[in-house]
């Protein structure tokens, strides 16, 4: 029975991190832009697929990865540049509807250049199972805790501890001043789609040798991450991770002890719950205003 709860917990926690970090990224653009970039989970796609196909041309994985995650930044910043900036004046919907018809052009493009099949990428070492108290954790695994863990640091120390990151901070928080006191605001959103872009695709990487990856895996991914997001308070760090953890044993828990044909509708349940009781999320910061 324990092995059975072990079991179900660290695939939870590991689907979970992933989560996390899609959640990390709809958080930084958010808390850049107010606009909520439904084209994040296409970022993942692009770096589990750019890194099987260079793999597949002969590069070691260390090569192939670092590559991947540089075109998931490029594209990340031809987003910014040739989608959101000519539309900077447009309110939120409209840009939220832009990021959605991006999606669907990248997913396109993707589905023409690797087509409709599931693709198998490596584990990053060895493919024997880790054992822990009975129960069985698949060795990618490791890695997906790890670079999780690692991309939360840093992203707390880029944030804390540099320029760039306090410029970010400081045009989410008031735009306008930020420009007067000469933050090149469109600058600072390029760079947070961009970041955004580098997680997104990281995220992709480190899970594909356990779901394998294809042309629509982020459609789920994406809209799972937006639930942790959307649970944890968007625009919060601290909750787009407890949000993508949560979600992910959650999750992992209905599927092992109820069905799996109820795993996707307890995502989406549970964000109703969350906002009904908490409408700014767990994590969310209440808004004073003056009347």
């Amino acid at each position: 029975m324990l092995a059975e709860f072990l079991q179900y917990l660290f695939t939870g926690i590991t689907i979970g991190a992933t989560y996390a970090l899609v959640a990390l990224g709809f958080t930084l653009i958010y808390n850049a832009s107010h606009v909520i970039n439904f084209a994040q989970g296409e970022f993942l796609m692009i770096g589990g697929m750019a890194t099987v196909s260079l793999m597949g041309m002969g590069l070691p994985m260390p090569i192939a990865i670092i590559l991947a995650v540089i075109l998931a930044g490029i594209l990340g910043v031809a987003l910014q540049r040739l989608a959101i900036a000519p539309a900077r004046q447009a309110n939120v919907v409209t840009l939220i509807i832009i990021t959605i018809g991006a999606s669907i052009f990248i997913r396109g493009v993707a589905q023409l250049v690797w087509g409709k099949e599931y693709h198998v990428m490596p584990s990053f070492g060895s493919d024997q199972p880790v054992r822990i108290g009975g129960a069985v954790m698949h060795s990618q695994s490791i890695w997906v805790l790890l670079i999780a863990a690692i991309l939360v640091v840093l992203l707390v120390l880029f944030f804390t501890r540099t320029l760039i990151g306090k410029a970010i901070l400081a045009t989410s928080m008031n735009k306008d001043a930020a420009r007067l006191v000469g933050i090149r605001t469109q600058l600072v959103l390029m760079l947070a789609f961009m970041l955004s872009a580098l997680i997104g695709s990281m995220a992709g990487i480190a899970v594909a040798p356990i779901t394998f990856t294809s042309y629509d895996i982020g459609i789920m991914l994406g809209l799972k991450g937006f639930v942790a997001a959307a649970m944890g308070g968007l625009g919060s760090g601290v909750g787009a991770v407890v949000g993508g953890i949560t979600l992910g044993i959650v999750e992992a828990m209905t599927a092992g002890y109820i069905s799996s044909d109820y795993k996707d509708a307890v995502a989406f349940s549970m964000i109703l719950l969350v906002l009904f009781f908490m409408p700014r999320g767990m994590f969310g910061s209440r808004v004073v205003e003056r009347v």
